[in-house]
């Protein structure tokens, strides 16, 4: 794992780097962006939109969230550890604070509010770069994959299957440009590959966890010392029999 983060946290900050720097300098990248926006892939093909903008329920913050918090928090409540769950929050964390100042930087606009034909719209207080939607797709999905405990690769196959089609469907919408789908893309990764190298902090949380017994606040009763680790039955109470007492 340790090799392999230093050859792809890299490579996914390169790339970052280079599609921000690509808006950014108006490159040819932006032109690309506005062929496939004048394109209007939505009108060659209608009889895909409606099934497309229920799809791309699948990428949206919220309800994502909601559910994968859902699964999770049931996960978490079997087994009796809260790992899973800090761990998801930790993802979105970083998710909302590293995507989140980009678009408050870049302030760009989308197809739909462009002015300026061959523009990147920057600076106009959007909040289109990088695609949210693609990030929280990568994200969500790829945290859920992350967390598996069967079938594993099964589940990474499937996490970037949905942020693919997530980010492929925005452009499909209009809603986003090319570039936006291709900075989401790279913006989640990034937050992917900085989950194992915040190991030692989640271990850290889940012991503050464990001495201040916040699993069983919560209702957990099963919890008991080490996370994980289910409390034993109490021992049988012997009954002691006693005489009469002869008078």
């Amino acid at each position: 794992m340790r090799r392999s983060l230093r050859i792809l946290l890299p490579a996914a900050a390169a790339i970052y780097a280079a599609v921000a720097v690509g808006v950014l300098t108006t490159s040819p990248l932006v032109r690309l962006d506005w062929h496939v926006a004048m394109f209007k892939p939505y009108k060659h093909w209608p009889w895909a939109q409606g099934p497309l903008d229920v799809f791309i329920v699948a990428g949206q913050r919220g309800p994502t969230a909601v559910a994968a918090l859902a699964w999770l928090g049931w996960r978490s409540w079997r087994t009796g550890s809260v790992r899973p769950m800090i761990v998801f929050a930790l993802a979105l964390t970083l998710l909302n604070a590293s995507v989140g100042a980009v678009k408050l930087g870049v302030g760009r606009l989308g197809p739909h509010y462009a002015h300026t034909v061959g523009s990147a719209e920057l600076f106009h207080g959007g909040m289109i770069f990088p695609s949210g939607h693609t990030a929280n797709g990568v994200v969500v999905w790829g945290t859920l994959a992350y967390l598996a405990g069967r079938h594993r690769r099964a589940a990474r196959a499937a996490a970037g299957a949905m942020a693919l089609a997530i980010g492929l469907a925005t452009v499909y919408l209009g809603t986003h440009w090319v570039s936006d789908v291709l900075g989401g893309w790279a913006a989640g990764a990034l937050v992917l590959l900085a989950l194992p190298l915040c190991e030692p902090f989640i271990a850290a949380v889940e012991r503050w966890l464990e001495r201040s017994r916040w699993p069983g606040r919560l209702g957990w009763s099963g919890w008991s010392g080490p996370l994980g680790a289910r409390s034993p039955p109490p021992p049988a109470r012997a009954r002691v029999r006693t005489r009469p007492v002869s008078r």
